[in-house]
């Protein structure tokens, strides 16, 4: 498998697999995300170099995007406060990859990216139940940050997310 920043060629295959992302969460009842988030910001991750991805020969395995700053960062208590951090975003397997560890191997691959990229710790963003996820971030080592942030979606829908943190 090889792990590389993504390209304007990969755009068409990312949307493919994080739809059928899209689709998988919602038969779990995830309903996190939907058509426009995340497909629509790919374009713009590859644009600004900040779209990694795993590939499997010409399979795209996972994704992951690395951002200077995340819309709800001043919500939450970090325990890193005053550092220079990254915020994963966008992170993605493949359904077809799923239950292998590519998960964690993506938070690896994250974490020396930032370190590369000069940050001091890496910090996300995960929806309050999305437990598998919480349980992945928990597992690699990322610690909960204090406090929520209630991102509104629109009128009817407020998504409430926990941020965890790993110091680099």
């Amino acid at each position: 498998m090889e792990f590389r920043l993504a390209q304007k060629a990969d755009l068409q295959q990312l949307q493919s697999v994080y739809r059928e992302i899209v689709q998988n969460m919602n038969r779990q009842g995830l309903t996190i995300w939907d058509d426009i988030y995340p497909c629509e910001f790919l374009g713009a991750d590859i644009e600004a170099q900040r779209l990694f991805i795993l590939t499997n020969q010409e399979t795209i395995v996972a994704a992951f995007a690395l951002c200077r700053e995340s819309a709800g960062a001043n919500a939450l208590y970090w325990k890193t406060e005053g550092t220079q951090p990254l915020y994963l975003d966008r992170l993605g397997v493949n359904i077809h990859y799923t239950r292998q560890g590519i998960g964690s191997r993506m938070l690896a691959y994250a974490q020396n990216v930032a370190r590369i990229w000069g940050a001091d710790c890496l910090r996300l963003f995960v929806v309050e139940s999305n437990l598998a996820a919480r349980r992945l971030y928990e597992k690699s080592g990322l610690v909960q940050a204090t406090g929520v942030y209630e991102e509104a979606i629109d009128s009817i829908c407020t998504l409430r997310e926990y941020g965890y943190e790993i110091i680099l």
